[in-house]
This record gives structure tokens, sequence and C-alpha cells, in this order.
């Protein structure tokens, strides 16, 4: 079986070589500071003893699974502590998959690319639902989609990459449609605290044996290397996942753990609320520009990412490459996201160079 490397690494290859300043404005790695009890955490783990840099249990540490099911109103047994979001989505759609209830799985278009490239790692294919121009999920769409053949419906809210956060009617009708023909519902929540608009509904709010929630630390503490994440499954889906997850990966990076666990505890909702400001005034600075340019673009309601269109300049890897070269700023193709904004470029702010970039954008493109 041949597996696409997603374009994510081809384009971060190329500004890398780039014999000139570039911009970074591809991947979602924030660039402000983790919660200084995160920090604190690690160093106070560097001083315990020996047993504790041995393996922690495959399903996570007790204490953080604990603390996250308090936080979601779930039973800690539902808890799997893994490997970023990345690995949670895994299990979450092998688990699926291996429901036997099909091997389709539902995608929306446009699409974070992991999602298409787990499901034909998982032998399952893809089925897409176009959202609409604000990224919006139709679930009457989703459940024209749908059949006897869908194992799974995977979403993503806060969405990357058009940053629309789908309202609490929209998740409770999903829970529905995957009730309906014997799926499962995967939502990804990773942005959840970087919803700008008010209106984040979580999954969980509808209690069903057909859902399942992956999330992580990566955004929400500008951690995304510690790779600390989990999945939330339903009680009768749980112990396969937890089984897999042991088999793949035994078990989570401890030392991350242990100092998510920290900073869960001790930091408080205005480190959450600065990091969303920060984002509101770049979201600010970044689409004025946009605007000077005289582009189209996505005003996101959540997440960190604008997509814009500029006339006669489509979405393509070569017209990336291309601006790379001649105006100093990486972006992600449109093309990477599925066949839906094929026109668009997709630009994460996550660097604190933003109001520069959108003056090279604006300049580059008058």
């Amino acid at each position: 079986m041949n597996y696409e490397t997603p374009l994510f690494f081809r384009v971060m290859e190329y500004a890398d070589a780039a014999e000139r300043d570039v911009i970074d404005m591809v991947s979602g790695n924030p660039d402000w500071e983790p919660p200084e009890a995160l920090r604190a955490g690690l160093r106070a783990y560097a001083d315990l003893e020996p047993d504790r840099f041995q393996y922690p249990p495959s399903e996570g540490l007790l204490e953080l699974r604990e603390e996250i099911a308090a936080r979601r109103g779930v039973d800690a047994d539902q808890v799997i502590v893994t490997n970023g979001a990345g690995e949670a989505n895994y299990l979450a759609m092998a688990r699926a998959m291996e429901r036997d209830r099909g091997n389709e799985i539902v995608l929306t278009d446009p699409v974070y690319p992991y999602y298409p490239g787990k499901t034909t790692m998982l032998g399952g294919t893809q089925r897409f639902v176009a959202t609409d121009g604000e990224g919006q999920l139709d679930p009457d769409d989703v459940r024209a989609a749908a059949s006897e053949e869908t194992a799974a419906i995977v979403v993503n809210t806060p969405n990357n990459p058009t940053g629309a956060v789908y309202p609490a009617e929209t998740m409770r009708e999903l829970v529905a449609v995957a009730e309906q023909y014997d799926a499962v519902l995967i939502s990804d929540e990773v942005y959840d605290h970087y919803d700008l608009s008010g209106r984040f509904a979580s999954a969980l709010e509808t209690d069903s044996a057909h859902r399942i929630v992956t999330n992580a630390f990566s955004k929400s503490m500008a951690i995304t290397g510690v790779r600390v994440g989990y999945a939330i499954l339903p009680p009768e889906l749980v112990a396969n996942a937890k089984s897999r997850h042991m088999l793949v990966n035994v078990a989570t990076t401890r030392p991350g753990q242990y100092a998510v666990l920290q900073a869960l505890r001790e930091t408080g909702p205005d480190y959450y609320e600065r990091n969303r400001e920060r984002l509101r005034e770049r979201v600010a600075t970044f689409t004025d520009a946009l605007d000077a340019a005289g582009a189209e673009y996505t005003t996101p309601s959540g997440s960190f990412y604008v997509m814009a269109r500029f006339e006669d300049y489509p979405g393509t890897i070569a017209n990336v490459e291309r601006l790379i070269d001649e105006a100093g700023v990486a972006g992600m193709p449109g093309e990477a996201f599925g066949d839906s904004r094929t026109e668009w470029l997709r630009f994460a702010l996550v660097t604190p160079r933003v109001e520069e970039a959108a003056e090279r954008l604006a300049a580059y493109f008058e």
C-alpha cells in the first residue's frame, strides 16, 4: 500500500531551503509561551526518583486521566492519553473501522489532510461532504452522504483550515446521523480553547455510544512537541482502543503527562484568554492587509488559520513555492485540503511577524 506524504512536509522543506528570508505560516505551531506551570513541572520532574522514568500505565497517568475526566464530565476509564491528537484520531478511526459496520469514512471538504491519509492507512474509503462558504457543515448533507457502509463521520471544530465553529445544534444532529447509521461520530476538538466566537459546542454534550471525542494540549498550551493528547470513548468501545494504543505506542511520554497535569491544575483561564486576544488582533491585522491586496478571505470563528484567494493565483503547490521565492511568505496550498478550496491559500497566524507577512502579501499582489 502506498501512503502519500502530506504536503506540509514538502512546503516546509522548500521554505527551509529558500535562499531568502521566509515568514513561516505553514503549520500550526504556536509561537507564544506555554504555561509557566508546565515549565515548572518539567523542571520538577528531572529531580524525581528513578522509578518515575520507567513505563507509565499504558492508558495514561491515573491522575491526569481523572483530571481530564472531571473537566469533560466523563468517567476516567473512558480516557486514553495518547501521543497528541494525531494518535487519538488514529485510535478513534481504527476503532470505528473494526466494528465491521462498513469501511467508508465521511469527511468534510475542505479537510485536514491527515484524516483522508489515516483512512487510506486503515484500509477505508473516503466520502466527502462539502461545507458552505463559511466552512459550516449542514447535517442534512451528511445524512444524505451516509449509508450502511459508513463506519465513521469525522469532523473538526473549531476547524482547520476554515476557522468554522459548529454550533450545538449541528453537533447534536451529527451524533444523530451516526446513531441512525450505526456509525461513529469522531469529533476532533483540538482547537477548543481557540473559540473566538463563544459558540463552540463539544460532541460530549450529547450522550451517545456513537461518538468519540479527541483532543490534545498541543495547541491549547502551545506545546506541539510534548505530544500529550487524549481520546474519550464510550465504555463499549474503549477496551480495544486501549489495546491498540498499547501495541502501537506502549505508552505516552511520562514527563509530558506530569507537566501537563501540573499546568492543568495551576493555570487559570486568563492564560487562554490572552492567547485568544492575541489571535483576534492577528486576524484583524492580517485580514486588513488582505483587504488592501484585494483578496477574498475567511474570517475565522476559531482555530488560527485564514484562507485567502487572490485573483488569478490558484492554491497550487507551484504557486506556494513561487510565493516563498518571490514574496518570502510560506503558506499551504488549498489543494492540500480537498477539491473545494483549490483556488485558495491557507495561512497560520502563529508567528509574531503576521503584520510583516501581510505587508509582503499586499505588496506582492497589488
